[in-house]
């Protein structure tokens, strides 16, 4: 047969996020490229989860998820981010990936306009492109990865319809803080725009710092739908399990675009994330974000000593680094260069960057201390 593929599937190239970790695979290297977060699982996830397999929890759920996973995330919402919610405002989709598409599927039409701050995750960008919306592409400034609120304005047309805001962001680690956040609540209210977050990494927070919510500040004047999950928290990765958090006008419309794409999330898994937001204690939390920050901070210095500054992230757990002097005439061929080398797989800047990506990477240090200490001993050989 003579095959062609579909227009809206000829710019979805596998990412390079996928690419590195495969070419990571082939020479049995260690994988800093992808976040896999191959940590150990908490005993109640696994518990309540076969529980729920046994007692036949095997089948489809309402289409936002199971009454307990909903209200544990309300309630979650509620002390933690400070967002008034209730279980009617929440979707449990397929990831957090799926509850963002199923937000845009629902919210857009093909040809409006979406800002998306630049260095972006490539996945929202995808997620963007594969519904026919426009991204529009606003520039972070680094070494602290801040925004012009008149350049942002700047970009607004009257096909712009929302902005995307990932905090703690994937792949700069920024936190936007309490008053950025005040100034781009402002920029939605005058511009008629809604507020779409990616706040995955939410409890993974460093230095002190706290994770604030865009939908908890009341400039954005109820104007945001949050997306979230426990992927990255829990270290379920492959359970597929992630939310959003909308208004009563529209969480109806996400839920069944969710409906439609993913049906429901699978049951017993649902059953099992419900029972750990109830039952782990605050101690996980907090212990959680002392050993990415540890991780961090080996990475980070044997990056420095190398000559690879990175910037130091505030949350999250990647970092980028100046990779410029490795060599090679990109980004990919100073990520082969450094997985020939070495070992070890990472992402070039160009995954990030529609330009000038070619002399940053991006390092992923979720996984154990064995591991982040192996990789730095074989990133010395790049002396």
């Amino acid at each position: 047969m003579n095959y062609q593929q579909s227009k809206k599937a000829q710019f979805l190239l596998q990412s390079e996020i996928r690419n590195m970790s495969i070419e990571c695979d082939d020479v049995n290297g260690i994988n800093l490229a992808q976040g896999i977060c191959d940590l150990p699982l908490e005993k109640v996830l696994s518990d309540k989860a076969r529980e729920a397999m046994e007692a036949g929890e095997n089948h489809y759920t309402r289409y936002d998820g199971i009454d307990i996973l909903r209200e544990e995330i309300a309630k979650k919402a509620r002390d933690f981010n400070r967002i008034n919610a209730a279980p009617h405002n929440i979707v449990v989709s397929g990831g957090a990936t799926g509850a963002l598409y199923s937000a845009c599927f629902a919210l857009f039409n093909p040809g409006d306009e979406i800002i998306l701050f630049e260095p972006y995750y490539g996945y929202h960008e995808y997620t963007l492109m594969s519904l026919d919306l426009v991204p529009v592409y606003a520039a972070l400034t680094p070494p602290d990865w801040k925004f012009n609120i008149d350049e942002l304005q700047n970009l607004v047309t009257k096909k712009t319809k929302a902005i995307l805001i990932c905090t703690p962001s994937n792949p700069t680690g920024k936190i936007f803080s309490a008053e950025e956040l005040d100034m781009l609540g402002d920029f939605c209210v005058k511009n008629n725009l809604i507020a779409l977050t990616d706040e995955i990494y939410e409890y993974i927070t460093f230095d002190g710092l706290q994770h604030i919510s865009p939908a908890s500040r009341e400039k954005f004047n109820g104007r945001v739908v949050t997306v979230s999950g426990y992927s990255k928290t829990f270290s379920i990765t492959g359970w597929r399990l992630g939310y959003c958090i909308a208004d009563d006008e529209i969480v109806k419309w996400i839920g069944n675009a969710s409906d439609l794409i993913y049906v429901c999330a699978p049951a017993p898994l649902q059953y099992g994330v419900a029972c750990a937001i109830r039952d782990i204690p605050q101690s996980f939390y907090t212990s959680l974000k002392e050993q990415y920050q540890r991780k961090r901070d080996i990475l980070c210095s044997t990056l420095s000593g190398l000559g690879l500054t990175p910037y130091i992230p505030k949350g999250a757990y990647y970092i980028l680094a100046d990779i410029s002097s490795v060599p090679g005439k990109n980004g990919k061929d100073r990520a082969m260069y450094i997985l020939a080398k070495t070992g070890v797989g990472v992402v070039p800047g160009e995954a990030f960057l529609r330009s000038g990506g070619g002399g940053i990477a991006r390092f992923c240090f979720a996984k154990d201390y064995s591991v982040i200490e192996q990789a730095c001993e074989r990133l010395l050989k790049l002396k």
